[in-house]
């Protein structure tokens, strides 16, 4: 019998291996286990909230999960680095302090007492013993109104006292203040407004109305610029504080000094437990890059659920994260320090992205891990050569944005490391993650990852902005290789919170009746592909995806086609309108690669080559750098309102002129001639 079972044991490696050349038995053990590890993580973080909601309510482990999750750090390594910024480092212990010390100070403006008998300062201590003591000596405590004779203190501005649940706005940069407030507000039972620190006038006041803002925390440095809003700050009765010191503007107080001689121990967990997790935690800007920015409600929920992130991409304690992202995004805040926390990991923290430092910060501070977003990696990959480029201890980016031409040469340049690309919105119901790292996929569409994370492809027509539907007047799902509106059930499971203000905002992005009367869809507003291996890429936004001659183009892809032009540094490519024409023309802003020459006859040739007739630009316009937002993502709308007139814009304009096969300048002669229509494009 042995003598028969040896061959066969000797002959089953040889047979694994042949199997694995399957493409869909190699996607499937990686869907599986990821699967498995999703389970871990799902599980493990469901005991750690069903923990919290049996503490006591008097102790800090029964709040919310920002506050519980930072009670049980304290406990697990209260010593360990959690941030670095600059020259500054803080423990996990430091940044339990810092909070507690925030949070005191919001809630004395609540009206919130204390027993007197109890200042909290020996609440924290550096081991397990000292902070369970004091996590045990809290007694209880209770809400009032301040009465006449009580100790008086400075609260910034004349506003409205601030209510459980009040809303409190933030406009900092990335720092260590910013994380001392964030949490401070959790643990008081406050919600902080993550405002996009570039906006001032009308876009920020509108920011402020619409997540109904009670308070204003501002930064020092920004507090000069924001001198022509300070009468309209003042009428819309906002408490005013600076998050530094002065000079201040009249109205405002430094709120750090007044949390400084605060107690530092831990906080009673009822102050900031939420009734139920579908409530609102926060309010997160979208980007507004088609309008006025929206205020997206972010749930207690997905708070917990990002706590996991970090852990599903395989990070551990020990890892060290680089984060250049702004934290008012969902990506810098959520998915970077949530995620971190979860972890229980170090953070590295970049107030501004910096290429040329990027490799040196990352061998300074061990970075092990970076998280990315929109352009961050091009830019890495457009500076010159480094000697030191390659001597880091850098093992993976995580991030979405990236593009798989930068992918690309940015493994071949900087390798080997991993990259994990997301795809998610801040309001959404739905994330997808390419654990399997297959350059390119934003994720994978198998069914077991559906199982987390629910989703459909659903045919999308251009022209008329809307879903096609069939006789019964239900949605079309597509097939592999065709490019499909993501949709995602809505359910007390993957719920969809909307934004703060006009209801409208929350409906128009519903979609009904999808596959069945009655069902509700959340609408992404994004246009993905599968394959026929179940990996799923971006094609394009519903927005930027334009229609020419009767036939759809796709921004993404005709942006890839010119970017691997070894000359070309930048594309950024939109629909611009055409009087007398229907539909958008193409049109591509274009920056030249540092000591290349723009060869427009090469670039005719080549878009001629690799793209349709359709989707080549007709117009072109040349520029020394490409505008983005704070979030590295390009700016395509004022590019598209600007257009291709020539007496307007101030930078080389060219025009396709198919006649002749090349592109040619735009003349104002010429302008005046498309627009007589007496120029075929």
């Amino acid at each position: 019998m042995a003598a028969l079972l040896l061959p066969l044991l000797l002959l089953l490696p040889l047979l694994l291996l042949k199997l694995l050349r399957w493409p869909w038995l190699r996607w499937f053990l990686a869907d599986l286990a990821f699967t498995v590890r999703a389970l871990r993580c799902k599980r493990a973080l469901k005991a750690q909230a069903a923990a919290a909601a049996a503490a006591d309510p008097q102790g800090p482990e029964s709040g919310c999960s920002l506050a519980w999750r930072l009670s049980q750090l304290l406990r697990e390594c209260p010593g360990h680095t959690f941030l670095i910024h600059q020259d500054r480092r803080y423990s996990y212990a430091q940044a339990e302090r810092e909070s507690n010390r925030v949070a005191r100070a919001f809630l004395r403006v609540r009206g919130w007492k204390e027993d007197p008998n109890l200042d909290g300062r020996d609440g924290v201590g550096a081991t397990e013993k000292g902070a369970r003591d004091a996590g045990d000596a809290v007694r209880r405590e209770v809400e009032l109104a301040p009465s006449e004779g009580d100790e008086a203190r400075p609260e910034g501005g004349n506003g409205a006292p601030l209510e459980s649940g009040s809303v409190v706005a933030l406009l900092l940069p990335a720092s260590p203040e910013f994380l001392w407030l964030w949490f401070g507000l959790a643990k008081a039972g406050l919600q902080a407004a993550f405002v996009p620190t570039a906006l001032r006038r009308g876009p920020l006041l509108h920011c402020l109305r619409s997540c109904g803002a009670r308070a204003l925390v501002v930064a020092p440095e920004f507090l000069e610029s924001l001198e022509p809003d300070l009468s309209q700050l003042r009428d819309l009765k906002l408490k005013l504080w600076a998050s530094g010191p002065g000079p201040h503007p009249p109205g405002f107080s430094n709120l750090l000094a007044q949390a400084a001689s605060e107690g530092e121990g831990p906080l009673p967990g009822y102050l900031s437990a939420p009734k139920n997790v579908l409530d609102t935690c926060l309010y997160i800007f979208t980007s507004g890059t088609t309008g006025l920015p929206k205020a997206a409600r972010i749930s207690h929920l997905k708070v917990l659920q990002c706590q996991g992130f970090y852990r599903l991409c395989g990070l551990h304690r020990s890892d060290v994260i680089y984060l250049t992202l702004p934290l008012y995004h969902m990506s810098g805040s959520l998915l970077g320090i949530v995620g971190c926390l979860g972890i229980g990991a170090t953070v590295v923290l970049k107030t501004k992205f910096s290429a040329s430092r990027f490799w040196e910060d990352c061998r300074e501070h061990g970075v092990t891990v970076f998280q990315y977003i929109g352009e961050l990696c091009r830019y890495l990959v457009n500076q010159p050569p480094s000697e030191g480029e390659r001597n880091h201890g850098v093992r993976m980016a995580v991030g979405s944005g990236l593009r798989p031409d930068v992918w690309d040469r940015f493994v071949r340049r900087f390798g080997p490391l991993r990259v994990l690309e997301t795809y998610g919105l801040t309001e959404g119901n739905v994330a997808t993650l390419n654990y399997i790292g297959y350059p390119g996929a934003v994720g994978r569409s198998s069914w077991l990852y559906k199982l987390f994370s629910d989703f459909s492809l659903i045919r999308y027509d251009v022209a008329s902005g809307e879903p096609v539907r069939d006789d019964q007047g239900l949605c079309v799902p597509v097939p592999p290789g065709e490019a499909g509106l993501m949709v995602a059930p809505v359910s007390q499971r993957t719920p969809f919170l909307g934004y703060a203000g006009s209801p409208e905002l929350t409906r128009g992005k519903l979609v009904h009746d999808v596959f069945r009367p009655g069902d509700v869809f959340f609408n992404t507003g994004d246009l993905l592909v599968c394959d026929a291996h179940d990996f799923l890429y971006f094609h394009d936004r519903t927005g930027d995806t334009f229609r020419w001659k009767g036939e759809n183009v796709a921004t993404t892809e005709v942006a890839r086609v010119l970017g691997t032009l070894d000359f070309l540094q930048d594309v950024n490519v939109y629909g611009v309108t055409v009087p007398g024409h229907e539909g958008r023309a193409g049109m591509a802003a274009l920056v030249p690669r540092p000591h290349h020459i723009l060869d427009l006859n090469r670039l005719y040739a080549y878009t001629a080559e690799f793209l349709p007739p359709y989707a080549q630009p007709r117009f072109l316009r040349v520029q020394e750098s490409l505008d983005t937002t704070e979030t590295f993502k390009q700016q395509k709308v004022r590019l598209a309102k600007e257009g291709f007139d020539p007496s307007t814009v101030q930078v080389p304009l060219y025009i396709l002129d198919q006649t002749a096969g090349a592109y040619v300048p735009l003349t104002s002669a010429l302008y005046n001639s498309l627009l007589a229509g007496q120029v075929r494009i």
